[in-house]
């Protein structure tokens, strides 16, 4: 079975590889030359998930696999949320996470945060499913680490007692907001409610 990710975000893409690499075959929107996607304006990270993973199920007919996800500061009233990828309006990793970081020079540690991710999953019929896990941190002042993309170099994992930036990708799969949402999906998989859904599609 072919699944696509509705991303042009090369970090997600490789952990949706990497986890779901002996589930189907995974391709991504460009590759199927759908570049630009509709406007994310829904008010969840779920509304926003499914809005990705609906026109790309539609525009080719597969299945199609979406990810919606944020980091919540407490010290910052829970954003950036679901802004998380333009926080500040700035443009790149970088900007963002020295932004914000400025913002939390005067709160006093722990500065606890957590990411959160809601899985899209739909089909061409229109059937769609989601899948929503978090996970919990604090955002440390200073950068570590050269894997892992977004605030991951700033985002001190309760579970790793390092950064996601320093993890590897199975250290991160296994306790990561999206790995922990994938884990839900794949266990959805194996259910009598996705068997009917893909049968209802014509999908082996």
């Amino acid at each position: 079975m072919k699944f696509v990710v509705a991303t042009g975000n090369e970090g997600k893409l490789k952990e949706f590889r990497h986890i779901l690499k002996d589930i189907a075959e995974v391709v991504s929107a460009k590759e199927l030359d759908i570049v630009d996607f509709p406007p994310e304006d829904g008010d969840t990270y779920e509304a926003n998930a499914l809005i990705k993973a609906h026109f790309v199920s539609q525009q080719i007919k597969l299945p199609a696999i979406a990810d919606d996800s944020g980091l919540e500061v407490d010290a910052l009233g829970g954003e950036p949320g679901i802004y998380s990828a333009r926080y500040g309006n700035k443009n790149s990793d970088l900007e963002r996470r020295e932004f914000m970081l400025e913002q939390l020079l005067n709160s006093p540690p722990p500065r606890k945060a957590r990411f959160c991710s809601s899985i899209a999953f739909t089909l061409p019929d229109k059937q769609a499913f989601t899948f929503f896990a978090t996970t919990e941190g604090e955002i440390t002042l200073e950068a570590k680490g050269d894997s892992g993309f977004g605030y991951d170099p700033i985002f001190l994992s309760d579970d790793l007692g390092i950064t996601f930036a320093e993890a590897t990708q199975d250290q991160k799969k296994s306790v990561s907001h999206r790995g922990r949402a994938l884990e839900k999906f794949l266990a959805w998989l194996k259910s009598t409610e996705a068997k009917q859904a893909f049968k209802d599609n014509n999908l082996q």
